[in-house]
């Protein structure tokens, strides 16, 4: 059983390093938007944010996603090396201008550059895995790019427990962020081009800017119909149920901070086993099997989690989170099987685009449900259910990638 969660057979020392480059991206993104998420009750204090406020600016932040659409088509006509030097280094400059951030307005301004940024970067780098690594691997690939996000939002978790203590409390969080971000982009010059792509290019006569969307529109409509309402059913609930996890357990159980960061990074750990696992089970069983359950796990747990105290809450956490963590892996890899090169990152990209401005509406529709029912946990008990609107689309839509090679 434990042989789920470490590398499989046969993976060279070469495959072993883009993992860990490519991890990176994961890494960083995930801590962004867990600081986000952790301090959020701080950065209310410091702006003076309105409560029935709170949903908007953080929907206006993660609009940052869709300019990720214009990087995505550049990825696709000159290549992913290129464009993961840039976003990183965009990433980076954006995470510690947050830490200066002197309104609400700048604030969310630079927080939607950072969500573009990170968008891309992620995008870019499951393309990458799924392009360079064997077809029996590549969902274990994407769970580990999961898992190193996982270990992003780990060490938010962590150095919020310092926030307190820490000068410019929750701004340090952003600041401090900065120079693993240009290390990591130094080392980044080692990563080579995807094989995949540098054929086709080869192979090709330069296409037009808009190819990527024409091939979708005239040969993949079906699968970019399911992925982009699968998306939009799950990620309709997830930033609000992610987002307001901290101040749940800080306002309605009266956790301190100190507690909080304890209880993300212990059960944060054992959450995060949920992206190897579902990769390298999905890598046997299939794809749809798997996310069919986990879209069921992290509905049932959210709930439990939002509407109970003791240790059933830390229990409901871990699985809340260990379910994200798989639909995560099995969105972003099914994602990318079911299209060819010439328009992979383009299709991976409005997949995400479809989930952002459904997490946007899911945090509007959260604030109207906080004004008439008073308590951010029923409203998201509600909104939570959202999620299972995906599973016919999986079952009915959907073919079977696993083990599929690509195109």
């Amino acid at each position: 059983m434990f042989r789920l969660f470490f590398p499989p057979a046969g993976l060279t020392e070469a495959d072993r390093t883009l993992l860990l480059l490519l991890g990176a991206a994961f890494f960083i993104g995930n801590y962004d938007m867990s600081v986000l998420s952790l301090a959020l009750p701080n950065m209310q204090a410091s702006f003076n944010i309105a409560e029935e406020d709170l949903g908007q600016v953080i929907a206006a932040a993660r609009l940052g996603a869709l300019p990720a659409i214009f990087l995505a088509l550049l990825s696709d006509r000159i290549g992913r090396r290129r464009l993961l030097m840039v976003t990183l280094l965009g990433l980076s400059v954006t995470t510690a201008a947050t830490g200066f951030a002197r309104t609400t307005e700048e604030f969310v301004a630079i927080q939607f550059c950072a969500r573009g940024f990170a968008t891309a970067e992620e995008i870019i780098a499951v393309i990458y895995i799924l392009e360079m690594l064997p077809a029996r691997h590549r969902g274990w690939g994407v769970g580990f790019l999961a898992a190193m996000g996982g270990l992003g939002a780990g060490a938010a978790s962590l150095l919020y427990g310092l926030v307190d203590v820490l000068p410019g409390g929750w701004r340090a969080l952003y600041l401090i962020a900065t120079v693993p971000i240009l290390y990591i982009a130094w080392l980044r010059r080692r990563l080579p081009e995807s094989g995949m792509f540098t054929r086709y290019a080869a192979a090709s006569e330069p296409a037009l800017l808009w190819q990527p969307f024409r091939d979708i529109w005239r040969h993949h409509r079906r699968e970019m119909t399911a992925t982009a309402l699968i998306a939009a059913a799950f990620w309709f609930q997830l930033a609000a149920t992610l987002n307001f996890m901290s101040k749940y357990l800080q306002e309605v159980r009266h956790f301190e901070p100190q507690q909080v960061s304890l209880m993300y990074i212990v059960a944060g750990a054992i959450a995060i086993l949920g992206n190897t696992t579902a990769g390298r089970i999905s890598d046997h069983l299939g794809r749809r099997p798997t996310l069919v359950a986990m879209l069921v796990l992290h509905c049932a747990a959210t709930i439990v989690f939002y509407n109970t105290g003791g240790w059933l809450l830390s229990v409901a956490w871990i699985a809340t989170l260990f379910g994200y963590f798989a639909v995560e892996v099995m969105v972003n890899a099914m994602s990318g099987e079911l299209f060819p090169t010439a328009c992979r990152s383009t299709a991976s990209t409005l997949r995400s685009i479809s989930g952002m401005f459904a997490a946007v509406a899911g945090l509007a529709v959260e604030g109207m449900l906080y004004s008439g029912l008073g308590s951010h946990s029923a409203a998201i008990s509600i909104i939570s259910l959202s999620s299972l609107l995906a599973v016919p689309v999986v079952v009915l839509m959907l073919r079977e990638t696993s083990g599929t090679e690509l195109s």
